[in-house]
């Protein structure tokens, strides 16, 4: 995956809004091809702004982005053909017929008709039973399956899901994450913005930290976790104590309300986690250890430390 060549450079981009509202601060960012991208943020960090401008659907400000080294500004029709958008909002035809719509979407990106293909693809989607169905008259759940049909009619190299499962049911997250994965096996980046950081966790290959317009953080999943990553050490005491023994404190101990557990926090990273001579001072201080357990971080653990560090 690091050799892959990017198929989207982004270099300088900044947006500026009429209201004086920057909501893009210069992003340098380079997608590869294949991948699958994570960006996490709070509301208001730019993730919608940055995938609206590589879309074209807004102007930068600033700065320059390719997609397969087209200029999205020079080359917009070419950029267009090879990008696909599911966006957050509901943005449909409510008179139109679901497979109507669909194809009038590959068209509209110059593609031949090919019924065949669409129907696979609404089948995919469990759609085609609603082929014939007014939009308006669709549920929710299923007016996004239409979205994610329209967004993949053309066939686009690179697919954008913007908060592609805020408000969905689990089956259809289930089905989306199942087409996600086929996708990329096809060959498909795919860039995804997500407050489910469980899901970034589960199927991203890198994930990046947006917030107040700036890209905070970006890496491998594994080597974010393992750079930022905390673990800690919970030691179950065989008699509770209402307070951590003074010859403790170098160790920053935190204990429980019913004061029987202590966790000790420290860098998995470093050659000596001290936690031998933890366990010598414990054993010193007179208190005996009934159970010991480690655990990582999570991403969203780090999601909100770095967020934190930037506030």
């Amino acid at each position: 995956m690091d050799n892959a060549k990017p198929i989207v450079s982004i270099r300088g981009l900044a947006k500026t809004y009429a209201g004086g509202h920057q909501a893009l601060k210069g992003i340098d960012l380079d997608i590869r091809e294949g991948e699958i991208l994570a960006l996490l943020g709070p509301n208001g960090a730019g993730k919608t702004t940055l995938i609206s401008l590589i879309c074209g659907l807004v102007s930068p400000s600033a700065g320059t982005v390719t997609v397969a080294g087209h200029d999205i500004i020079k080359d917009y029709r070419k950029t267009r053909e090879l990008i696909g958008l599911v966006p957050q909002e509901l943005t449909l035809g409510a008179f139109e017929k679901v497979g109507n719509t669909v194809l009038f979407s590959r068209g509209l990106y110059g593609k031949a008709p090919n019924a065949a293909f669409i129907d696979d693809l609404l089948a995919e989607l469990s759609l085609s039973d609603k082929k014939d169905n007014m939009v308006q008259q669709l549920s929710g759940g299923m007016k996004r399956r239409v979205l994610i049909a329209k967004a993949l009619s053309h066939e686009p190299r690179v697919l954008f899901l913007d908060e592609p499962t805020a408000g969905v049911d689990v089956e259809l997250r289930k089905d989306m994450w199942a087409i996600v994965e086929r996708l990329r096996q096809s060959g498909v980046t795919i860039i995804l913005t997500t407050h489910y950081i469980e899901e970034a966790e589960e199927i991203a290959d890198r994930v990046g930290v947006i917030s107040g317009g700036e890209l905070l953080e970006l890496e491998d999943k594994s080597t974010l976790m393992a750079k930022l990553g905390k673990k800690q050490l919970v030691i179950e005491l065989k008699n509770a104590v209402d307070t951590v023994p003074e010859q403790l404190s170098e160790y920053g101990l935190e204990l429980s309300a019913n004061g029987s557990k202590l966790t000790y926090t420290f860098d998995a990273r470093q050659e000596r986690t001290g936690m031998t001579a933890l366990l010598t001072s414990l054993s010193q201080a007179g208190l005996a250890v009934k159970d010991l357990n480690t655990s990582q971080s999570s991403l969203e653990d780090i999601f909100v430390d770095i967020v934190k560090a930037d506030a």
